[in-house]
């Protein structure tokens, strides 16, 4: 008996995103060590974006909003801010599930832009109205670039996990 078809690995498996996103807002990683000046991604943007584009339902939107408050928590951000940011990712990500008749990755890639540039943008203009922080527009550039960039690797990976997830299902 194959090791994806006992129950318990089967659960395991369907938990993989969900626990993929509270892993990537509990440790909140930083390239900085490495010297790269203004290399930084939203991976949890990414994640929440596919598997709530192609996952099927396997994303909880209140496991989302809390993970958007955890991260709150880790970095330190007034609370509710991330929860706003990934769950308005899960409305976009919906809305193209839903009017997409044939699914291509490229249209995805450049909706997922449109949406991080939208949610970006909201985001840090609550930060600076209501919170007076202040941004580094190259910071923020740079990281709208790569999580953009990234998407397209992480898309293939997760393809990957889903055709893999639902081949035991089955």
């Amino acid at each position: 008996m194959s090791l994806s078809k006992l129950p318990i690995s089967r659960k395991i498996l369907s938990l993989g995103p969900i626990i993929l996103l509270y892993i990537s807002v509990l440790n909140e990683f930083d390239l900085n060590y490495l010297n790269f000046e203004y290399f930084s991604f939203n991976f949890p943007y990414i994640l929440i974006f596919y598997w709530s584009l192609k996952g099927e339902g396997r994303l909880s939107y209140v496991l989302v909003f809390i993970a958007g408050l955890i991260n709150d928590v880790v970095i330190g951000l007034p609370l509710g801010i991330s929860s706003m940011t990934y769950l308005i990712i899960c409305v976009f990500a919906v809305y193209l599930r839903n009017i997409t008749l044939r699914p291509s990755l490229i249209k995805d890639w450049f909706f997922f832009m449109f949406t991080i540039l939208v949610t970006s943008s909201l985001f840090y203009s609550i930060m600076v109205i209501f919170f007076n922080a202040t941004i580094n527009y190259f910071d923020l550039l740079f990281n709208v670039l790569y999580t953009f960039l990234f998407y397209y690797f992480f898309s293939y990976i997760f393809g990957y996990y889903l055709n893999l997830l639902r081949r035991t299902n089955d």
